[in-house]
């Protein structure tokens, strides 16, 4: 005869097992992709190039579409920026009027309900009180030389402040070092799997592909091109972390992995679509900005803004794309500002040393009063 106590136990562990795999299949469900699906032929057939679109995704990002108003473009005579303000490091090659417009447009692209304040000091908008300031500057920098040194993946489209802030202080899509949980058990080993993420759409493939890859210069090729290894000794965890990073890219995109590979031979640059090339110099782009523009402004943001390894906020292929193939569905917003974000980057003095305000002239002594009369 079974201990009743011991049988009640039983069935509330099982009872409660069953609650908990119901609310994990519910969750996964919900996380799947419905029908109807809309498949697009973008090769021959029986090649494995068909693009696969959601309708109601596609119509959720459909609003991207709806950019700021662009101001006209202002007039490139006149005073110089530099000439008629102070503590001017970037931009002061423009012209007041172009210097304004853009502020303007900055303050609409980035933060349209703080305005100004939200990186300039008010009362002396000289003064670098503000840390959004400084960094403000190597952003118009990173812009610029996006625009000018980067066209082998934006073309000629470009990109503004607004492509990554979409009208918020601190852009939707950014990453920092992630450490993972910690391990457990004297026999389990940190390999940075089996921590399912949304990052790698709730697989258990490693939890942080974007360090070793975006951060990084680590070896993302991985597949061979014999059935036994020969000279690729990659191993099949390397294979993962790869995996890891195009499902990345796949969903910052909102493609498919034949939008730039063709599935019957992922190796094959020959047999793969142009779009495989504009990622390829993507890919070193990041690197470039996280490595060169974001991770050294890590002495400017405040402990709040800094992951918890104290690391910078970082971009990926999201921080842009937002979802879409092209950002913005190829809206160009640099067309009008050219002369302003087109680049190269110009600085007329140090982006992050303190600036000291010149001293006050001294009061004009007033002249002695007048001997009076006799």
């Amino acid at each position: 005869m079974s201990d009743p106590i011991f049988s009640g136990i039983r069935r509330g562990f099982l009872l409660l097992f069953v609650v908990a795999s119901a609310l994990v299949a519910a969750r996964q469900i919900t996380r799947m992709e419905h029908p109807p699906v809309i498949g697009v032929q973008r090769g021959f057939r029986g090649t494995g190039l068909v693009q696969l679109y959601n309708p109601r995704t596609f119509a959720a990002l459909s609003s991207q579409t709806d950019i700021p108003p662009i101001l006209d473009p202002a007039d490139p005579d006149g005073l110089k920026a530099s000439e008629a303000y102070k503590n001017v490091r970037v931009l002061g090659n423009l012209s007041v009027g172009q210097f304004t417009r853009l502020m303007v447009s900055m303050a609409t692209w980035v933060a349209p309900e703080q305005g100004c304040s939200y990186c300039h000091n008010l009362d002396n908008m000289a003064l670098d009180t503000n840390y959004t300031k400084v960094v403000a500057r190597r952003m118009l920098q990173m812009t610029q030389n996006i625009n000018a040194n980067w066209q082998t993946h934006v073309k000629t489209t470009g990109v503004t402040c607004y492509t990554c802030h979409r009208g918020k202080p601190v852009p939707e899509y950014i990453w920092f070092n992630n450490p993972g949980p910690a391990a457990k058990g004297i026999a389990e080993t940190q390999t940075g799997m089996a921590h399912p993420t949304e990052l790698v759409g709730d697989s258990a493939l490693p939890y942080d592909p974007l360090t070793p890859f975006l951060e990084q210069d680590n070896n993302i090729r991985v597949q061979g091109a014999t059935a036994l290894a020969t000279t690729n000794l990659s191993s099949m965890k390397q294979a993962e972390w790869t995996y890891a990073l195009m499902m990345v890219i796949t969903k910052s995109l909102g493609v498919n992995c034949d939008y730039c590979h063709n599935t019957r031979a992922l190796r094959d640059w020959s047999q793969s679509t142009p779009q495989r090339v504009t990622a390829w110099y993507g890919i070193r782009m990041v690197r470039d900005l996280n490595n060169h523009y974001l991770d050294p402004l890590g002495v400017v943001f405040p402990a709040a803004r800094k992951g918890v390894l104290g690391d910078s906020p970082k971009v990926y292929c999201a921080t842009c794309h937002q979802g879409v193939y092209k950002p913005l569905f190829g809206i160009s917003m640099l067309t009008t500002f050219k002369t302003e974000l087109g680049g190269p980057p110009v600085t007329t003095a140090p982006l992050m040393a303190p600036y000291n305000p010149p001293p006050e002239p001294p009061p004009v002594a007033e002249p002695p009063p007048a001997s009076p009369q006799k």
